[in-house]
C-alpha cells in the first residue's frame, strides 16, 4: 500500500481524500454519492493541471474569468487535437462560476460549456443572443445573494431584479436554466453557513413552485472548507478547488 501511495500524484491522493470526504458527508446525510456532482475549480492553474485532473475521471470544472479561461482553452485545444491525448479530453466541461460583466457574454459563450453566474436581465439577453449566434443553448444557473459581504455577487431573492430574471428566463430560448448558485460568507461560524445553504434550497423550492417552466434541478453550493454543510442541506454540485489544487496565488481581476 505504501508503494502505491508513493507512486500517486499529489492530485490522486488529494482527490482520493476527497472522495472520502464527499462519501462520508453523503453518508452522514442519508444521501447517495451519486447526488452530488463534484466541480474541480482550476482557477489560477495551468491547462496541464486540467488535463491531469481529466486523465483522473474529473469531468466538471469551474473557471473564474473569461480572459484566463480563453487563453487555457487555446493550450486545451491544442491538446486535444493530439491523438495522444484526445481520449482524455472527451466529455470534460468548463463553466464559468465568476462574475460576468455583460460586455464579456458573446466570449463567455463562446468557450465556456454553462455560466453559473447569472445575475441579471441585462445578461441574460447578452448571452442569449450570443448563444443564438452561435447556434448553441447555453446551460445557467441563477447566482444567488444570500450573504450581506460586498464583495458577493447575484441577485437579492427579494429584489425585483430577481423576479424579473425568473419571469424572462421562459422567453429565453438559447438560454438553458438548471438551477442556484450561492457562496456562504467567508469564515462564518458553522450555523451561519448552514443557515445559507438551506435559505437557497428552501427559495429554490419556492421559486420552482412558481416557476413551473424553469428547470431548478441544480444547487451549486459549497466548497472545500464548507461542503459536508452543503451536502447536509441538499447540494447537488460541490465547488471544490483547493482541496484537490492546493492553495492558489491571488491573480489580478479582469479588466
Amino acid at each position: 500500500m505504501d508503494g502505491d501511495h508513493q507512486s500517486m500524484t499529489r492530485l490522486e491522493e488529494n482527490l482520493e481524500k476527497l472522495e472520502e470526504s464527499i462519501g462520508a458527508a453523503c453518508r452522514a446525510a442519508n444521501r447517495a454519492r451519486a447526488e452530488v456532482e463534484l466541480m474541480a475549480v482550476t482557477k489560477t492553474f495551468p491547462a496541464e493541471t486540467m488535463m491531469e485532473a481529466a486523465a483522473l475521471g474529473l469531468r466538471l470544472f469551474g473557471e473564474n474569468r473569461v480572459q484566463e479561461f480563453a487563453a487555457k482553452a487555446m493550450a486545451l485545444a491544442l491538446h486535444a487535437a493530439d491523438s495522444r491525448t484526445s481520449a482524455v479530453l472527451e466529455g470534460p466541461r468548463v463553466h464559468l462560476i465568476g462574475h460576468l460583466q455583460s460586455n464579456k457574454a458573446a466570449k463567455a459563450a463562446e468557450i465556456f460549456d454553462g455560466v453559473d453566474s447569472l445575475d441579471s436581465v441585462r445578461l441574460a439577453r447578452r448571452l442569449h443572443e450570443a448563444a443564438g449566434r452561435l447556434g448553441k443553448r447555453l446551460p445557467v444557473l441563477v447566482e444567488v445573494k444570500l450573504s450581506a459581504e460586498a464583495t458577493k455577487t447575484g441577485v437579492e431573492p427579494e429584489r425585483e431584479e430577481a423576479a424579473r430574471l425568473l419571469e424572462t428566463l421562459p422567453d429565453l430560448p438559447h438560454l438553458e436554466m438548471r438551477g442556484l448558485m450561492t457562496i456562504a460568507p467567508w469564515g462564518a461560524e458553522e450555523q451561519v453557513t448552514r443557515a445559507c445553504f438551506r435559505s437557497l434550497r428552501v427559495l429554490r423550492e419556492r421559486w420552482a413552485q412558481a416557476h413551473p417552466r424553469l428547470d431548478f434541478a441544480v444547487l451549486s453550493m459549497g466548497m472545500s472548507g464548507d461542503f459536508p454543510l452543503a451536502i447536509a442541506e441538499g447540494a447537488t454540485r460541490i465547488r471544490v478547488g483547493t482541496a484537490l489544487f492546493g492553495r492558489r496565488s491571488p491573480q489580478p481581476e479582469d479588466s
